[in-house]
């Protein structure tokens, strides 16, 4: 859902609005999670061609509070998996990247990389560093393929950088959903315990209410036309 960029006094005050027509637990939980959400880290998976891995995937986002989940369909249209998602997907933003005849994961890597973050590919390459050696000192996307093919060329020989999860067994690799809890956990308890800035800004926090109150409130959009028709100028 594409939300209108409002002023950031505006979106404040819509957001106070809304936010009346939650319970007060319900309003409570909403400002502890959001205090612990981050955008410093971000999630990328090509052409996941089984939904139940990439709604794993979006399940673990929320969990561990990566806001932001990028999904390339060059081939593989992603429909959520309820059962699996387990109510995630109002929690987390989506971008969907699948314009027909383009090259979606070019269109991602360039937009990700004009908002600062370089490119991590999960690998095996030469020169992959293992995850408890990777710095987040930079914004981070990590970005996951197919467990049977893995991340395109395009993505092998653009990224900045190529990271692993070290193993000690004969099997080569996670399934892709374990891969991303795992990878998640251990970045997540790195960029908390670091020094690096890493909680949203009050304004970037309004906008993730926004998203959040449109999910979960009843007849949110009329709501919200009739505050703004109230508050912004003709």
């Amino acid at each position: 859902m594409i939300l209108s960029a409002l002023d950031p006094q505006t979106e404040a005050a819509l957001v106070e609005h809304l936010l009346q027509f939650v319970t007060p637990s319900k309003r409570a939980r909403m400002e502890a999670v959001i205090a612990r959400r981050t955008d410093r880290i971000q999630v990328v998976l090509e052409d996941i061609y089984q939904p139940h891995n990439a709604s794993a995937v979006m399940r673990s986002c929320e969990c561990f509070g990566i806001q932001n989940l990028h999904v390339i369909e060059n081939r593989y249209e992603y429909t959520v998996n309820r059962d699996v998602a387990m109510g995630s997907s109002k929690w987390i933003t989506l971008h969907r990247y699948r314009e027909e005849a383009a090259d979606n994961t070019k269109t991602c890597m360039e937009a990700l990389r004009q908002k600062g973050f370089r490119i991590v590919a999960t690998s095996l390459d030469p020169g992959s560093v293992p995850l408890d050696e990777f710095s987040l000192d930079e914004n981070t996307s990590l970005w996951f393929g197919t467990e049977e093919e893995g991340l395109s060329q395009t993505v092998l020989e653009s990224a900045d950088e190529h990271v692993h999860i070290p193993m000690d067994g004969f099997t080569q690799s996670f399934n892709i959903s374990v891969s991303a809890a795992l990878c998640l956990y251990e970045l997540r308890r790195k960029l908390v315990q670091g020094d690096l800035p890493w909680q949203l800004s009050e304004s970037r926090k309004n906008e993730i209410y926004r998203l959040w109150l449109r999910n979960i409130v009843k007849n949110a959009d009329i709501l919200e036309r009739g505050f703004l028709k109230e508050n912004l100028p003709q």
